[in-house]
């Protein structure tokens, strides 16, 4: 019982981490289809940098709980999690941008 609490937990921590990474997508999409993604100002910066390190903090920690309940009784489900959440995250950035473009056009 105490694994799946475990496992039910790093679940709500990997969908946070997937709507910050969607989050991160929304705003990464307007200075990417305009072209200054190098030209980025202070308050830009912030706004696409803080969902991304908060994302990556989350997700880090959501591996870390789900380590806490599979990584060694269960090497391969462990292992399909953590891919699991890398295509999520992929998956939700890609929303993301997708999302804000097609509110933009």
């Amino acid at each position: 019982m105490e694994n799946w609490i475990t496992r039910i937990v790093a679940a709500i921590c990997a969908a946070g981490s997937t709507a910050l990474f969607w989050t991160f997508g929304m705003f990464l999409a307007v200075p990417w289809r305009e072209g200054r993604m190098l030209k980025l100002n202070m308050v830009e910066l912030q706004v696409v940098g803080v969902p991304l390190l908060v994302a990556l903090g989350v997700g880090w920690g959501a591996l870390h709980i789900v380590a806490i309940a599979d990584r060694e009784a269960n090497p391969k489900v462990y292992a399909t999690i953590r891919a699991g959440l890398l295509i999520a995250a992929l998956a939700a950035i890609a929303g993301g941008v997708s999302w804000t473009h097609a509110r933009i056009a």
